[in-house]
């Protein structure tokens, strides 16, 4: 899987092996090694379904139930996408995780000029509450839930999933939607942030209250260290990230009044498997250690459930290759023993193609059977936690722990993650390990198959899912007739009320469902926030 440093003799026998996170690699492990971390196993580790949870959340792990699949799908038109659903729900997906196409993550309708070239390339573009009409048709809500996959907009679209929902008929007491709405990551590592930092985390506070009070079934939050990870930190940085940005989100909701207890058991997290098989399980059995004991020790959380650490483990997708494609294939086979074995609850696999474009169906069928087969063939349900008492992945563990904590402690004394954000320390940090990783690339102490060891001639042609200028056209004539049909006093009316709720510093979640019922545009409700708030300028880290 890549991404260890190797350090070799003239024999090209292994002398040294170092991770990512720093952890040396010795050549054997005993009791003693055990010994030497303070190892314990009442502490450290315990029964699965007990806390740290560091085996399992649950006591039966996947004998009581497989894991959830839940593939990244969206792209075009929401008739597009809609098809999509379908297809993939017919073929097993238990799950939706919705793609949103650039112009609708960062506010803008499809008829902005700043949207030209981008409308349904990378996701699904939606400007209305019509456009969800159409790609949510005949998807049962009380069955399948959806996971949003945006970020700087994700109040606006948990919004219109609430409006779509009771316009079909289903109350919002049954509906599951978990949107991404992590917006401090995407200002660290991936970059389609609009708000400035602090009206930001005000909205991602204002999903997480509203969720709570109105939203049984939604987890509000779930918070990104995938994408952080993607952007070159090493797997110790994406939980530390991960931890002190939910810490900003839950001390943001706190000072509103609310308990932690009531809504931490809400959170989800979207966790990477790309790296070293080892170091990947050491990273999700630690993460869930941590986050139980950050809650139980700093928050006084005691609810049992509201401990647990609940989210996706997959993607992969700097593991990918353009260089002899169908490794990827392979690759993605073992990121998803890493999930498993790690002990994920839901779980999407990057697709071998997507190194060059959206899935092809036939790429995405391969991802969802090779979930499939580690559930119904390999024995990945047959026993809780199965690497549990080696020697190797108890050390692993433990120094993986020791290593998040040193990069917590780091955030802390910048400030915390707001403001090492706000400066550009965290995102200065992860372009450093992305520089080291690429230089490392590039002079073999990191081994890419296909890439810089093993290579080829050309690389071989590659299916293809090709992006349609006619969607783009289409779209865009789907929102002039909308403006014309729709009733614009109505929609001017909410938006004002918006204007007023933002500007108060209220809870703006009960104005965005009735503007979305009165099908104001994305670019509209997004464009009375970026009047209030005015949009974010990114600090240098150079």
């Amino acid at each position: 899987m890549g991404v260890a440093r190797y350090i070799r003799n003239e024999k090209d026998a292994i002398k040294e092996v170092l991770y990512q996170s720093g952890i040396r690699v010795k050549t054997a492990y005993g009791p003693k090694d055990l010994e030497a971390v303070g190892f314990d196993y009442e502490k450290d580790l315990g029964d699965p379904g007990e806390y740290p949870f560091t085996r399992s959340l649950h006591p039966g792990g996947y004998r009581t139930r497989a894991w959830t699949t839940r593939q990244y799908t969206g792209f075009g038109t929401p008739q597009e996408t809609n098809r999509r659903f379908k297809w993939m729900i017919s073929h097993g997906q238990t799950g939706l995780n919705v793609a949103f196409d650039l112009p609708t993550q960062m506010g803008l309708d499809s008829d902005d000029p700043r949207a030209r070239g981008e409308i349904g390339r990378v996701g699904m573009a939606v400007d209305s509450l019509r456009d969800f009409e159409i790609a949510f048709q005949d998807i049962p809500f009380d069955r399948i839930g959806s996971g949003l996959t945006i970020n700087a907009n994700a109040s606006v679209m948990l919004a219109m999933y609430q409006a779509v929902a009771e316009k079909f008929g289903y109350a919002k007491e049954v509906i599951s939607a978990t949107p991404q709405n992590d917006i401090l990551k995407e200002m660290i590592g991936r970059g389609a942030w609009i708000f400035p930092v602090e009206p930001a985390v005000r909205l991602v506070g204002d999903c997480i209250e509203y969720a709570v009070k109105v939203l049984p079934r939604c987890n509000p939050v779930s918070v990104c260290g995938y994408h952080i990870r993607e952007s070159g930190a090493t797997p110790a940085q994406e939980i530390a990230c991960a931890l002190e940005i939910a810490r900003a989100y839950i001390d943001n909701v706190a000072a509103r009044g609310l308990s932690p207890e009531s809504f931490v058991g809400r959170f989800s997290f979207n966790l990477n498997v790309y790296g070293n098989l080892w170091e990947q399980v050491a990273k999700f059995r630690a993460a869930r250690k941590l986050w139980a004991t950050l809650l139980k020790e700093e928050y006084g959380v005691k609810n049992k459930k509201a401990l647990f650490l609940r989210g996706l483990f997959g993607g992969g997708g700097s593991g990918l290759t353009k260089e002899q494609p169908e490794n990827n294939i392979i690759r993605g086979a073992y990121y998803a023993l890493a999930a498993a074995l790690g002990g994920a609850q839901t779980t999407a696999l990057c697709s071998f193609d997507e190194a060059y474009t959206i899935p092809t169906p036939r790429a995405a069928l391969l991802s969802l059977r090779t979930l499939e087969i580690l559930m119904e063939e390999v024995g990945l349900r047959d026993t809780v936690d199965p690497l549990a008492g080696s020697y190797f992945i108890e050390t692993l563990t433990k120094e993986m722990e020791e290593k998040i904590l040193e990069e917590v402690a780091w955030i802390r004394k910048m400030g915390g993650m707001i403001q090492a954000v706000a400066t550009g320390a965290i995102q200065r940090a992860v372009t450093q390990q992305a520089y080291a990783f690429e230089k490392g690339l590039q002079n073999k102490e990191i081994i890419k198959v296909g890439v810089n060891k093993y290579t080829e001639g050309d690389p071989p042609e590659v299916e293809l899912h090709e992006y349609d200028e006619k969607w783009a056209e289409k779209q865009i004539q789907s929102l002039k007739a909308l403006r014309r049909q729709r009733d614009n006093r109505e929609v001017m009316r909410t938006l004002k009320a918006l204007e007023s709720s933002t500007r108060a510093g209220k809870n703006v979640m009960p104005d965005l469902v009735a503007c979305c019922k009165a099908y104001a545009t994305v670019g509209e409700m997004t464009g009375v926030f970026r009047e209030v708030f005015g949009e974010w300028e990114e600090p240098s880290i150079f």
